[in-house]
């Protein structure tokens, strides 16, 4: 069980990395809700950016990151899109076509993690201590135990 739940918090963490997904929003809102993907996948681009204090060196590696975010980002919103206007039929339909999207989320994950992980590879150790503080809140918690750092916008 406690398996289940570790891999379906990762499925979350990666949801809410890419700027998270309500699969409940009426059909009639894919357009805003597209829109507000969009949205949300490059205000996170912005806000981790910042927080990250990302120098001009770290720019080329920061890009590969900000592009599988917006890749996601577009492949799970043609899912929810494809799930609206296809309404399952059924319960069994529905957790199929929800399972979909599940996949998609860890395939992304599978995809960011190769260009995070050349990314953090670059970071300074105040910026990768400030990165393991930032996606520690992502799945819920404080951050690594080590020890808690601010993720403020404070000068490196």
């Amino acid at each position: 069980m406690k398996k289940f739940i570790d891999h379906t918090v990762s499925k979350i963490a990666i949801a809410v990395l890419i700027g998270g997904i309500s699969l409940a929003t009426p059909a009639h809102a894919n357009d805003s809700m597209h829109h507000n993907g969009r949205d949300r996948v490059e205000t996170r681009i912005r806000t981790l950016h910042d927080k990250l204090h990302v120098t001009a060196d770290q720019e080329p590696q920061w890009r590969d990151v900000a592009k599988v975010m917006r890749e996601n980002e577009k492949t799970i919103h043609e899912l929810v899109d494809a799930r609206h206007e296809n309404e399952p039929d059924n319960a069994v339909d529905d957790l199929k076509s929800y399972k979909e999207i599940a996949d998609a989320h860890a395939e992304g994950l599978e995809n960011l993690i190769p260009a995070f992980e050349t990314f953090y590879d670059s970071l300074s150790d105040r910026q990768k201590a400030r990165a393991d503080a930032l996606f520690g809140q992502f799945e819920g918690h404080a951050g690594r135990k080590t020890g808690k750092v601010s993720t403020g916008n404070n000068a490196e």
